[in-house]
């Protein structure tokens, strides 16, 4: 992706790395079809605009530990 597409690319949508094509790729958002942007808010549904690898962004992941329990 050159110097110029990447500004495009960030006025339009974003830049992230896909992990489908292996390189910096455009993220558009697609039609929100489940109201998260009813409110005003951003949809967190991206897709790449190349392959269309889906992406979800938003609240940072916090991984919890979950004790596994065996029956007797």
């Amino acid at each position: 992706m050159s110097h110029r597409s990447i500004e495009i690319a960030a006025a339009e949508g974003r830049v992230w790395s896909c992990a489908a094509c292996g390189d910096e790729r455009e993220f558009v958002q697609p039609t929100c079809v489940d109201g998260h942007a009813e409110d005003g808010g951003e949809c967190p549904e991206w897709a790449c605009a190349d392959c269309g690898t889906a992406v979800f962004s938003g609240a940072e992941v916090v991984p919890v530990t979950v004790e596994a329990r065996r029956a007797a």
